[in-house]
């Protein structure tokens, strides 16, 4: 997490866990206290980072994938969100009662 000041930048947080680049990083739109962040990596892998407030301290479950992932996105709500990746594949999660994520749907070129 990065805080502004007066035209400089200074990191509070970073937030390790890819084993090779980060390709893609997107924050998920939240009425509510907690907050989500998901990132998509050449390692195969995504993240989802989560904190019940923006401050943190922030959480993370991998979500191992079976190609290198280039893109996430987050639906309107923030409940969902869609990862693609080098195998032509888009597929939709979503986090349970139990706050694991599942595959919701898979969509394929």
């Amino acid at each position: 997490m990065i805080s502004a000041e007066v035209g400089t930048y200074t990191e509070e947080t970073t937030l390790d866990g890819h084993q090779d680049w980060v390709r893609d990083v997107a924050w998920a739109p939240s009425i509510l206290p907690k907050s989500y962040i998901a990132s998509a990596s050449q390692d195969k892998s995504v993240i989802i980072w989560s904190a019940e407030s923006p401050d943190g301290p922030w959480t993370k479950k991998v979500l191992p994938m079976d190609s290198i992932m280039w893109r996430v996105s987050w639906s309107l709500s923030g409940n969902v969100l869609a990862a693609s990746g080098g195998d032509n594949k888009v597929t939709l999660w979503k986090e349970t009662l139990k706050g694991e994520w599942e595959k919701v749907s898979s969509v394929e070129e």
